[in-house]
């Protein structure tokens, strides 16, 4: 599939997603939304996706924000319309894929930047990142899930503080209050984004599907966590992986994960 706004590959069970938008610090608007959800099911229905990454093009920029100039002049109801497709499309639709998803900061991740980084699975950054939600000071909020992810992260009050006021916080803050998993250099970013990913691929993906959908569920209003886990814990019993995990460990041997 051709892209405009992205590029896209896979490697050795590893998906790299690159917004490509130097030019506009990689800001995303409505095309730039739509190819990634195109680019993240594409990844995510192909069984030797084991892995995603997703950053930003340059050294700049993951996402420095929304392009404001397509919604400026919306009404009440265009703005609704235009944060509920943004977050079925992309930022809902990241959150819940079977793939584990890294998002990889190399550097501002501003407004739907940090959510689009938020509603990974988790974070790793550079040490020139910049990370904030500054809304407010265009007079309105974060609407593509910035409100609900972030004080799940980091806590309301330090939630409430960054929100009002519209500030940015580097990595080691960012590190320190939990929005990041690990901060390293520019140059080794993807590397250790890799790694990571090495890491995951290790382990059954089938498991993996399960762990996301039971650990999600614990932040979803009206769903019970632990009786998610007892379920997806039950499925597991019923999977190749499980007879391979399970067999491999009393063997003495590695596992092989056929990931059905």
């Amino acid at each position: 599939m051709n892209y405009e706004n992205i590029l896209v590959q896979q490697d050795n069970g590893i998906g790299t997603i690159t917004i490509n938008r130097p030019k506009k610090l990689n800001a995303l608007n409505k095309a730039t939304i739509q190819e990634l959800h195109n680019a993240f099911k594409t990844l995510n229905d192909d069984s030797n996706t084991k892995v995603i990454i997703v950053t930003g093009s340059g050294e700049k920029a993951f996402v420095a924000g929304a392009d404001i100039s397509e919604f400026a002049n919306f009404s009440i109801e265009q703005g609704a319309e235009l944060a509920r497709n943004g977050q079925k499309i992309l930022f809902d639709f990241v959150a819940n894929l079977n793939t584990p998803v890294i998002a990889a900061v190399n550097g501002f991740a501003l407004g739907g930047g940090l959510e689009l980084a938020m509603a990974a699975h988790f974070r790793i950054a550079s040490d020139n990142a910049k990370m904030g939600l500054p809304e407010v000071s265009l007079g309105v909020i974060p609407g593509y899930g910035g409100t609900q992810r972030l004080p799940q992260l980091i806590g309301k009050g330090k939630a409430m503080e960054l929100v009002m006021t519209a500030g940015m916080i580097g990595a080691e803050e960012a590190l320190a209050c939990g929005l990041i998993n690990h901060v390293t250099s520019q140059e080794e970013l993807m590397p250790l984004a890799q790694k990571i990913a090495g890491k995951i691929m290790r382990n059954s993906s089938v498991a993996i599907a399960h762990a996301i959908k039971a650990i999600n569920d614990n932040y979803t209003d009206g769903t019970n966590g632990f009786e998610t886990e007892i379920t997806q814990f039950g499925i597991c019993f019923g999977t190749e992986d499980f007879k391979e995990g399970t067999t491999a460990f009393l063997e003495k041997r590695k596992a092989a994960f056929p990931g059905k």
